[in-house]
């Protein structure tokens, strides 16, 4: 979801009012691609396994567990659910009031069951969606995957070639923190152009009136 695609955006918000299970038009978002990871698409898997029959399915673990997970977790994504600065950017633009919504409800809601402020609860819950998708997905179609594990098993799995290159190293922790601080620093700006044209309008005024 970014600006490039502003229709998935309000077709995602459709589907997290939804009723769990509902079918929606997924071609309208998935037309253009051959696969989806991370979220939103994860949170409704199901229901995209009813949809896409031989699709392959990538169940992705944390290399270092469900604790380590929450950690990870915590201090990054979920810790924006805390900051206002992050919610100054979600009230001041459409874009980030919509994301947020989602998010909230799609990602820590549905698939999380709001349990993110519990740390056994929510241990619990990642281990139980991995359950979950283990008693789903035929074996033929899963793939139980960690990063650590390289280029290997996930080509072997998709029967495609190993790519010349290293395998890919992004949204580790310290870009997900550096991205959040970079939000921050956003949120601040923002602040200021609001402040500006709020004096601009009130000396206005204050000038009309005198």
């Amino acid at each position: 979801i970014n600006k490039a695609n502003k229709g998935h955006l309000d077709f995602w918000r459709k589907v997290v009012n939804s009723p769990p299970g509902s079918q929606h038009d997924w071609n309208r978002v998935f037309a253009n691609y051959r696969a989806t990871v991370d979220n939103p698409g994860c949170c409704v898997w199901k229901e995209l396994m009813a949809a896409y029959p031989r699709a392959k399915v990538l169940l992705t673990l944390h290399p270092r567990g469900a604790e380590a997970w929450y950690e990870s977790t915590i201090d990054t994504i979920y810790f924006t659910e805390n900051v206002w600065q992050v919610r100054v950017l979600e009230w001041l633009t459409p874009f980030g009031r919509k994301f947020g919504d989602m998010s909230r409800k799609l990602v820590w809601g549905r698939a999380l069951k709001g349990v993110m402020n519990d740390r056994d609860k929510a241990v619990a819950r990642y281990n139980a969606y991995i359950d979950e998708v283990k008693a789903a997905v035929s074996p033929e179609r899963l793939l139980v995957f960690k990063v650590t594990d390289g280029w290997g098993p996930l080509c072997d799995f998709l029967g495609v070639p190993l790519p010349n290159e290293p395998f890919p190293n992004f949204n580790d922790r310290a870009s997900v923190k550096k991205i959040i601080r970079d939000m921050i620093i956003g949120s601040y700006v923002m602040l200021a152009g609001v402040a500006a044209l709020i004096a601009l309008a009130v000396g206005g005024l204050w000038w009309w009136l005198g």
